[in-house]
């Protein structure tokens, strides 16, 4: 009975252990793509902003720059994904994070995700009061 509650009690451990260092991954998965779509839709035509005050996403450069930063945060190329539309960067990113105590029970890892879009965006829109 004291052998089981051990086993019970160091999976109970593993669970808040591994499960808050999935959560906190999570959210940094979350956080960085969010971070390469913003950094991919500041490449914009700035010539064209200035002469007709189109904006204009330059997809190549949003794209290399998505790709960078993930790097840059170490994240595996393999495993990022950077669409770049007419007006939008959509930046999709997958991870492991290895587990420490819940490989006591055979759970090795967790496979996270998280995905973000974002559209340029240049001064102040809306209606003048």
């Amino acid at each position: 009975m004291v052998v089981t509650l051990i086993v019970m009690l160091f999976m109970l451990a593993g669970l808040v252990v591994d499960g808050g260092l999935a959560i906190n991954a999570r959210q940094r998965i979350y956080d960085d793509v969010e971070q390469a779509a913003r950094a991919a839709a500041n490449e914009i035509d700035l010539d064209a902003l200035y002469s007709t005050g189109e904006v204009i996403l330059l997809q190549d450069q949003a794209a290399a720059r998505a790709r960078q930063y993930m790097s840059d945060r170490g994240y595996d190329a393999g495993r990022v994904t950077v669409q770049v539309g007419a007006n939008q960067v959509y930046v999709h990113a997958e991870d492991t994070v290895p587990t420490s105590m819940l490989q006591l029970i055979f759970i090795d890892d967790f496979d996270i995700e998280g995905e973000a879009t974002a559209r340029p965006a240049v001064g102040i829109t809306g209606e003048v009061p």
